[in-house]
């Protein structure tokens, strides 16, 4: 019999508030964002792991920080964070970012053959290659509800709830369905993408 193990997440995002009340404790990070730590300066990345956590409260989270000020970032430094996922063995990478820039095509199909499950939005790249998750946001349901339709999953688009605070005034979009759905593949330990699919009804 094999040994069960926990699987390990990375957050390729902002970073992790490590020890927030929706996230908890962080396995582990490295920072590609030009600085030495993965502190999460933007809240993004903090929204986007506790919204696995809520999932798969026993994933191991790993920050993989390629933002810090701002939401934006270079193919370059994309590349060698995902080099970066694969070399650790992650399991499951979720990337709640994209480029609809075609020209980045190449660079994502060089490194997506090594890589673990990628989870990222499915309208741009690298979420729109055939071997990776692509997500769109579906808010016509509870947030537990995920749906498989034509290569892509459909997920709400919030992150989990904050008490006190309403739901329109939340935090939404595809990068949380996306973490949803990355929540939904820990909790379920699918790390193919024809077994989430399999695990995933209409």
């Amino acid at each position: 019999m094999g040994i069960d193990r926990c699987i390990k997440v990375a957050v390729v995002d902002s970073g992790i508030s490590d020890g927030h009340i929706h996230v908890g404790t962080v396995a582990g990070g490295v920072s590609f964002a030009g600085d030495s730590d993965t502190i999460d300066r933007l809240g993004h990345g903090t929204a986007v792991a506790g919204a696995i956590r809520q999932w798969a409260p026993e994933a191991q989270l790993y920050a993989v920080k390629v933002f810090d000020r701002r939401l934006s970032t270079t193919i370059e430094t994309l590349v060698r964070a995902l080099e970066w996922c694969r070399d650790q063995g992650m399991d499951i990478v979720n990337l709640s970012l994209g480029t609809s820039n075609p020209v980045h095509r190449d660079r994502f199909l060089a490194v997506f053959g090594t890589l673990p499950l990628v989870v990222s939005p499915a309208a741009v790249l690298p979420g729109s290659l055939p071997d990776a998750i692509g997500v769109e946001a579906d808010g016509g349901g509870p947030r537990e509800a995920f749906h498989y339709r034509d290569g892509v999953f459909y997920a709400s688009p919030y992150p989990r709830p904050i008490p006190g605070v309403p739901v329109e005034r939340n935090l939404s979009g595809v990068s949380f369905a996306v973490a949803n759905v990355t929540g939904l593949a820990a909790r379920s330990r699918q790390t193919t993408r024809e077994a989430l699919v399999r695990s995933v009804r209409t």
